[in-house]
């Protein structure tokens, strides 16, 4: 038993070293550790870590409760080591973002460790990664139930909650977690979340900027600033957190992509490019980088590199329409007006109810004298849409007018 405490406390000892440096390859580290202890438990039947043979003997009585406790203690330990042995390649997984297997990985435990905060935070990390916000949002909730006393991973389900527009639920997390624990900065973060859910983004801010006075190395609550400052359009500032992010976590992607998407509005679009191939060096699994990453060599008229790119984020996830629609965009500024098409057809069986959709759809009919066809796409554009209503009424004015270049971004 006391040999089990101690791999469980050399275990916990190697994952906070992990947390702290935040490199992918200390998992590899963390791994063959817990190989090697599984395998020498295996040959030597006992603790590494204590020194002896688990059927060690001393001279005289008692000889057989010391076997016998030797080998209860031998089985605890490799019980152990090989549950660390999960643990660890699935954590190595995640660190690098290979989603699929760390969720196999994880897959493999028994019910009653699956079942465990820990583990569910990072079940829900993992779909959070691939934007699969309903089944991370079933996972950090299940985390919630077996742990209600705890507060990690509550700004992920926040942030889950908002991608899936839940104010309601995001509001009654607020206050619960409001009312458990005050000083956590978790809690503030859930807190801004809802607030920014709700377009107050001031006041998000300052809820944000409450939870860095709790804990000044929060990545992410910087990462939550700059993304409200985006918004506020006051870049500067926000600049400033994502690389205040950057400082405290060098691989934490999403401040790169902050950064990156920054200079791409404001037209910078060869460190747009920097940034985000930054941000998809530490996640080269992202059909998110990818798509932004191929709209910046779009941009700066690169367009069979964007291409590429786009067919990429395409292959990583093929349930990611905007990968599809950019390539349209790129083969429409190819004048390939068939083939853009064809990937708008695509986009539109998976999203039905985008504006955006139909109105470059109509484009590119009347590019290919489709008159009838581009006048039905926009009709349907503008009863989606009726915010850009003007722009869709100009491009409708126009639509008998062949020598008129549309350069109109919906």
């Amino acid at each position: 038993m006391m040999a089990a405490l101690a791999v469980v406390k050399a275990a916990h000892a190697t994952s906070v070293a992990l947390a702290a440096r935040g490199e992918a390859e200390q998992g590899d580290t963390m791994t063959g550790w817990a190989a090697k202890l599984q395998e020498s438990c295996r040959d030597g039947g006992g603790s590494p870590i204590r020194g002896g043979g688990g059927g060690a003997r001393r001279e005289g009585g008692g000889g057989g409760d010391a076997a016998a406790a030797g080998v209860g203690s031998g089985e605890g330990v490799r019980a152990v080591a090989a549950l660390l042995l999960v643990l660890s390649k699935a954590y190595q997984h995640l660190m690098q973002f290979r989603c699929p297997e760390a969720l196999q990985e994880l897959g493999r435990l028994p019910p009653q460790q699956y079942c465990t905060g820990w583990v569910l935070h990072q079940v829900g990390r993992a779909y959070f990664e691939r934007a699969d916000y309903g089944n991370a949002k079933s996972a950090l909730e299940s985390m919630q139930r077996y742990d209600p006393h705890r507060m990690e991973g509550l700004d992920l389900l926040s942030t889950t909650l908002w991608h899936l527009k839940r104010d309601v639920e995001l509001s009654y997390l607020a206050q619960k977690v409001s009312e458990f624990d005050r000083r956590s900065p978790q809690t503030w973060c859930v807190v801004g979340n809802c607030f920014s859910l709700q377009k107050e983004h001031e006041t998000a801010l300052r809820f944000f900027q409450r939870a860095i006075q709790l804990d000044a190395d929060m990545t992410y609550a910087y990462t939550l600033c700059g993304h409200e400052y985006v918004a506020n359009e006051d870049f500067d500032k926000a600049v400033a957190c994502f690389r205040m992010a950057i400082r405290t976590d060098r691989r934490h992607y999403n401040a790169w992509y902050g950064l990156g998407s920054i200079y791409h509005r404001q037209e910078k679009y060869d460190m747009a490019e920097y940034h985000f191939r930054r941000a998809l060096k530490i996640n080269p699994q992202s059909s998110v980088l990818r798509v932004y990453l191929g709209m910046v060599l779009h941009a700066n008229k690169r367009y069979l590199e964007a291409l590429d790119m786009l067919e990429l984020a395409s292959k990583s996830e093929p349930r990611n329409p905007q990968a599809s629609f950019q390539r349209a965009n790129v083969l429409m500024s190819m004048e390939r007006y068939a083939e853009a098409l064809r990937e708008l057809e695509v986009v539109r069986d998976n999203v039905p109810k985008e504006s955006a959709v139909y109105f470059l759809m109509g484009k590119v009919c009347k590019k290919l004298g489709q008159t009838d066809a581009a006048m039905r796409h926009f009709t349907i554009a503008l009863d989606l849409h009726n915010k850009d209503k003007n722009l869709i009424k100009a491009a409708v004015d126009r639509l008998n007018d062949p020598d008129m270049d549309e350069e109109e971004k919906f």
